[in-house]
This record gives C-alpha cells, structure tokens and sequence, in this order.
C-alpha cells in the first residue's frame, strides 16, 4: 500500500530481481503491485527462481488495510523450484505453474533453476476462462468467477477468506516470498 519500489528490488540486465532483505522486520512485505487495474487480460513474462526459491504472480489484488497480503484477496500463480523448495511436496496444487491451491499444473514444464521460464496467464470473467502457458505448454486451464470458482475456493486453504478471489478487477502483483526472484519482459494487453 506504499508507493514506489523499495531497494529490495534491483534492475539487473533487464530483469527486476528480488533480493530479501536481511534485515527484514517481522511483517514487512515488499511485494510489487500495479497502479492500474485490470479486468480481463493476457499476461505474460519471463520468471527465474532461486534455488529452493518461491514466489508468485497474482492478478485480483485489492488493497484493503485489513489484508496484510495480496493473497489474501488476489488468486496466484505459483511460481517455484519444484526440486527444491518443500512447497512442491505438498501436491501438483502448489507447484510452479498452478493456480495456488487450486489447480495444479498438468506437468511440470518448469525449465532448471537458473533459467528463465516464459509464463502466458489468461484471465477472461466474459468467457469464465483463465489459463497458464509455461515455456509454451498451457499447464492449467479454471473457470475465474461463478459457481466453479466458489467450489474451487470452497476446497482451498483460502476457504474462509473474506476477501479472496472476489475481485473480478484488481491489480496484479509480484509475490515476495523470501527467495530471490527475477521477473523481465512483462508486458499486458487487455482484453
């Protein structure tokens, strides 16, 4: 909810890498969100991890003073070092590619850590579509809205969510999640 982009985040080479602090206070958060909303989008962008790292992408984003997070209100797209990081044993649900404990990918698409990886996320409420390409595989595909989404999140971790998934327009958002993370060539067009 503040403006600007903190020094955790560098531009290097022409990515914006995450580098957690180390002198982090219990709370603080450094995750990137837009200024502008957005309603029904094809986005895409190049994503590397660090090993062991995880991160994610989220779209729906409301700022409410009451949500210390933007997963609390905006879906995620997992991004992950599915050898490395415990997340990844818990199931395909949170694995990299996944709509976060939700959708699990259909297969790890995933390039090594170390190298970037292309990821296309569509979000369509007039059609009820979204999906996810990873470097070229389309590795989820969910309804956004209605009575499917609900069942989904009704199964979820974010079941008792007030604000999750509610949001047909929001912001999108780069998750901080602790781990160095690169994220370039990110460009959105609405639909």
């Amino acid at each position: 909810m503040e403006d600007g982009v903190g020094d955790a985040w560098k531009i290097e080479d022409g990515a914006m890498v995450f580098y957690p602090p180390k002198d982090r206070q219990k709370g603080e958060k450094y995750n990137l969100v837009t200024k502008e909303d957005f309603t029904d989008f094809v986005l895409s962008m190049e994503w590397k991890i660090s090993e062991g790292g995880n991160s994610g992408i989220f779209w729906g984003v409301k700022e409410v003073e009451s949500l210390s997070e933007a997963y609390h209100s905006g879906p995620e797209i997992q991004v992950l070092d599915n050898e490395k990081h415990p997340d990844a044993k818990n199931g395909p649900k949170r694995q990299a590619g996944a709509l976060y404990d939700m959708v699990g990918p259909s297969e790890d698409a995933t390039n090594p850590v170390g190298e970037w990886n292309t990821c296309v996320i569509t979000v369509n409420h007039k059609t009820n579509q979204g999906n996810v390409v990873l470097n070229g595989k389309e590795v989820a595909s969910f309804p956004v809205n209605g009575e499917a989404w609900d069942a989904m999140v009704a199964t979820s971790k974010f079941k008792n969510s007030e604000h999750f998934g509610k949001y047909q327009t929001g912001r999108i958002g780069l998750q901080d999640h602790g781990d160095i993370v690169s994220f370039r060539n990110i460009r959105i067009k609405s639909l």
